[in-house]
């Protein structure tokens, strides 16, 4: 079954380290948040991160933003009691970090279990290893609790030794290896970030190739880059008219008994059908966000 659709066209690092940035947050446009206690927490800090970052998510007034917390690995010396507090934060995820298997997964979801995590607190997981990409298959079947992919592609190109690109013709395979197995299992996935916070340009044409490569959204480490991160993976006014014409004629000819339905002369099939209705959904809900965070504003 796939996962409920939900807009996540942009999703935001916040250091758990830094309060003022988990104050920040609950202002900002982005789908979602990702608290972060691993990359962005210096060691000596991430005691101090936990109990910020659950105690703010336990505050909560971050509104219908989708709330993830990136714990540190299971092999670290803070992994174990990451996981153990991410149980009862309230968050709506866990992430975790440079996943390599799916044994990690379901030693992580272990953890969460005993810690007496809800059912519906997901585990996404960080993609962002060779040995990561050459198990995204297994990775992403690894539980029921797995809600989706993210990458992390500048691990990902130190490790394969690779340039960042404009294209990004380097990590191609590997995005592509991931975007397989997400849909193979029908999750979500996020495109990684873009570290050049000058180059406007190159970022909308990251999000842009992202968008046609199949991403749901962009992960972000700034939050001056959520707007253009929003227009891009919002669906244009045109698709989202041509979406509802295909439904309504697929909806008309069922109602007439009719098993072709041709519109502006092309067949239309349920996968076609299928796939408006998921973009029609997703439009509906942006404007429905973009309207309440306008009311609240």
């Amino acid at each position: 079954m796939p996962a409920p659709v939900r807009p996540r066209r942009s999703v935001l690092y916040m250091p758990g380290s830094n309060i003022r940035a988990l104050e920040k947050a609950r202002t900002l446009p982005a789908d979602g948040l990702i608290l972060d206690l691993e990359d962005a927490v210096t060691p000596d800090a991430k005691p101090t991160a936990r109990l910020q970052v659950t105690a703010a998510l336990r505050a909560g007034g971050y509104g219908r933003r989708e709330l993830f917390l990136r714990v540190n690995a299971l092999n670290t010396p803070w992994g174990h009691d990451d996981l153990v507090a991410a149980a009862a934060s309230g968050a709506d995820a866990v992430v975790l970090p440079k996943v390599e298997s799916a044994d990690g997964v379901r030693q992580a979801e272990a953890v969460l279990r005993r810690a007496g995590a809800p059912d519906q607190m997901l585990i996404w997981c960080m993609m962002e290893t060779p040995m990561g990409m050459l198990n995204a298959r297994e990775i992403a079947g690894a539980s029921p609790r797995l809600g989706g992919l993210i990458m992390g592609t500048s691990d990902l190109a130190k490790d394969l030794q690779a340039s960042h690109t404009r294209k990004r013709l380097p990590l191609i395979t590997s995005l592509g290896l991931c975007l397989l197995a997400a849909r193979a299992h029908r999750l979500p996935i996020l495109d990684g970030v873009y570290l050049d916070l000058e180059d406007d340009e190159g970022f909308a044409a990251s999000c842009h190739q992202g968008g046609q490569l199949g991403f749901d959204g962009k992960t972000l480490i700034h939050p001056k880059t959520i707007a253009a991160a929003n227009a891009a993976f919002t669906p244009s006014e045109a698709d989202v008219a041509s979406s509802r014409r295909i439904i309504e004629a697929h909806a008309q000819a069922t109602r007439e008994g009719r098993g072709v339905v041709v519109l502006d002369g092309m067949l239309i099939e349920n996968l076609h059908v299928e796939n408006a209705r998921r973009l029609a959904t997703l439009a509906d809900l942006i404007v429905e966000l973009e309207q309440q965070r306008s009311a609240a504003a």
